[in-house]
């Protein structure tokens, strides 16, 4: 298995079927952001995750593109990673194109689930800020994703597979991923 990018939207559960899909076959799981944040704690730039929002973007960049490097050189590897990012002026990528021509993944997999099961999900996890979107919000964030996984495919030969992750079924989203993954 080379690399692979799993995506999905916030509340979607796709750390929790990763989790899922790494104690059942021992795939090498790396968080994208933990990466950018080793590279920048390395660098004397922050000391913890909430100053990386407050770096030049240029230096964030940087960053991000040195993180890329880094896993593309950890071999075969999931990478948990946010395919889009909401913000309040638009989306921005979570694959720009440099990540994507670092890593070179073969596999893009959008981890879905029907978007009022999000808004659930969403409203029952005390432990996160999630933003108070309405189903037709994420139905918009999980099509703008799909195009943002077409555009990587576009620039990596990558496949891109979608999995459902219905409520209550983190089993059956896992044993998709294995099998998508051959």
């Amino acid at each position: 298995m080379p690399v692979v990018i799993i995506t999905g939207v916030p509340g979607v559960g796709k750390s929790t079927v990763i989790d899922a899909a790494q104690k059942a076959k021992g795939y090498k799981v790396v968080v994208y952001g933990t990466e950018m944040f080793n590279v920048a704690k390395t660098r004397g730039l922050v000391k913890d995750r909430d100053e990386m929002r407050k770096l030049d973007p240029a230096v964030q960049r940087e960053i991000q593109e040195a993180a890329a490097h880094a896993i593309a050189n950890m071999g075969d590897v999931i990478v948990d990673t946010h395919c889009t990012i909401k913000t309040p002026r638009g989306f921005l990528p979570g694959v720009p194109a440099w990540v994507a021509q670092s890593l070179r993944p073969k596999q893009f997999i959008l981890v879905e689930a029907d978007p009022q099961e999000i808004v659930g999900r969403r409203n029952n996890d005390p432990s996160r800020a999630r933003d108070p979107d309405t189903a037709e919000d994420i139905a918009s964030h999980q099509a703008i994703n799909r195009m943002a996984a077409l555009t990587v495919s576009m620039l990596t030969g990558a496949t891109v597979a979608i999995v459902i992750n219905a409520n209550g079924k983190v089993d059956a989203t896992r044993d998709q991923i294995i099998r998508v993954l051959g």
